[in-house]
C-alpha cells in the first residue's frame, strides 16, 4: 500500500530522500496498518498486501442468478482539513467508506472490496496507520474487504502535514433487484433514516462560516453542541451499509436516496421517475443545532442550507405504504432513528420528477 518504484540500493533511497520521499518510512506504515486491514478480511480474499493487485475470488458470485457489478469511488473532501488541524486522524475513514460503501447500498448492492489512496505532504506512519485504522473500522461496520491500496508522498505538492484521502469499491446484486427510480409509483412514501451530523459535506460552506467569517476556534466549547466546535465537525459519517441491506431484506423498498453533497431535494430526485413529485414535510423532523447554527452564525438562507448540507437526513427511503411500518420497524430494531417524512405524488404525465420541502421545522 505504498508508493515504490524500480529505483534500487541504499543510494538511490537516499537520494530520493533528499528528494523528500521516505520509502523507508512509507514501509514502515504499511506494517503499522496490516493488522489493521486484516480484521476486515473476507473469505473471498486472496492472499495479503504487499502485491501489485489485490485478489476476490469471483466463483463466490456463482451463487447468484444474474450477478450485476456495481462500483463507485469518492473522497472525503475539506473535512480532512479539520482532522489535520485537530491531529486527529482515526476517524475520518468513516467518512470516506460511508461516502463508498452507502452509493453502492441504495442500489440493493452488498459492498465486497475497498481499495484506498492517500496522499500527503510526508509519511508519518504513525498518522497513516491511524487513518488506515478508521478506513479498516468502518469496512468492518460494511462488512467489506480492504483488499489494498496506495500511499504517495508528494513532497511539494502538499505541506508536510497535508493529506487527501480516496477510494473506490466494488459490489454486487441481483439483476431482478437492482432499485432505482423505475419501480417507484405515486402514493409511494418517503422514510428517513438519521444522520450523524453533517457526514462528508458541506465542509467548505461550514469552515467558511464558522472558522473564516466568524473567527470561531475548533477548541471553542459551544453550549448547543454540547462540545466543542472541532468534536462536533469531526463526527464520523454513520455507515448504512448492513442496516440498508437488512431493511431491503425485510421490507419492500422501492429506491433510496444516499443524501450527501446537494442537500436532500436534489439527491432525492435523482431516484424519482418522470411523472412524480414528491412532498416532505419539515415538521416531521428538527435538524440537530449545529445546522441551526450554520444558519444563524452564517446568516444562511434556507434554500442554500438545504441545497449543501443533509439537514440530519442521512438516507430516504422511497417504498409502499403497506411497506413503512415494516421499514420503520426494522430501523428501529436496528438503532436507527426513523420517521415518515414524506409521500411521493403524481404530477404532469412526462414532467421530470421534482421535490419540494413544505412547512417548517418544529423547535424541540
Amino acid at each position: 500500500m505504498t508508493e515504490s518504484d524500480g529505483v534500487t540500493g541504499a543510494a538511490a533511497r537516499s537520494a530520493y530522500a533528499r528528494a523528500g520521499v521516505d520509502i523507508e518510512a512509507g514501509d514502515r506504515a504499511v506494517e503499522l496498518m496490516k493488522a489493521h486491514v486484516k480484521r476486515t478480511r473476507r473469505p473471498e480474499v486472496l492472499g495479503g498486501l504487499g502485491g501489485f493487485a489485490g485478489f476476490f475470488d469471483a466463483s463466490a458470485l456463482k451463487g447468484f442468478d444474474h450477478p450485476v457489478l456495481a462500483t463507485s469511488t469518492d473522497g472525503v473532501g475539506t473535512k480532512v482539513a479539520i482532522a489535520q488541524a485537530l491531529d486527529k486522524h482515526d476517524t475520518v475513514g468513516f467518512d470516506l467508506i460511508g461516502m463508498l460503501v452507502d452509493d453502492l447500498v441504495v442500489v440493493g448492492a452488498e459492498p465486497l472490496f475497498v481499495t484506498d489512496y492517500i496522499a500527503c505532504g510526508k509519511v508519518v506512519p504513525e498518522r497513516i496507520a491511524a487513518i488506515v485504522s478508521g478506513i479498516a473500522a468502518a469496512c468492518e461496520v460494511a462488512g467489506a474487504a480492504l483488499l489494498g491500496g496506495e500511499t504517495a508522498e508528494h513532497p511539494g505538492l502538499l505541506d508536510p502535514d497535508e493529506y487527501d484521502i480516496a477510494g473506490a469499491t466494488t459490489g454486487v446484486v441481483e439483476r431482478d433487484r437492482i432499485l432505482g427510480p423505475e419501480r417507484v409509483r405515486a402514493g409511494d412514501v418517503v422514510v428517513a433514516l438519521a444522520s450523524s451530523g453533517l457526514h462528508s459535506n458541506g465542509y467548505s460552506l461550514v469552515r467558511h462560516v464558522l472558522l473564516q467569517e466568524a473567527g470561531w476556534a475548533l477548541e471553542r466549547h459551544v453550549d448547543e453542541l454540547g462540545t466543542t466546535l472541532g468534536e462536533a465537525l469531526l463526527t464520523p459519517t454513520r455507515v448504512y451499509a448492513r442496516d440498508i441491506l437488512a431493511l431491503i431484506d425485510a421490507a419492500e423498498v422501492h429506491a433510496i436516496s444516499h443524501i450527501t453533497g446537494g442537500g436532500l431535494a436534489n439527491n432525492l430526485v435523482r431516484v424519482l421517475p418522470a411523472g412524480v413529485r414528491a412532498t416532505l414535510e419539515r415538521s416531521s423532523w428538527t435538524p440537530a443545532p449545529l445546522f441551526t447554527l450554520v444558519q444563524q452564525v452564517g446568516k444562511v438562507s434556507q434554500p442554500d442550507l438545504e441545497a449543501t448540507l443533509n439537514m440530519g437526513v442521512g438516507m430516504a427511503l422511497v417504498a409502499p405504504e403497506a411497506s413503512a411500518d415494516a421499514v420503520l420497524s426494522v430501523a428501529g430494531d436496528r438503532g436507527l432513528d426513523a420517521w415518515l417524512l414524506g409521500e411521493v405524488g403524481a404530477s404532469e404525465a412526462g414532467a421530470p420528477a421534482s421535490v419540494a420541502l413544505v412547512g417548517s421545522h418544529v423547535s424541540r
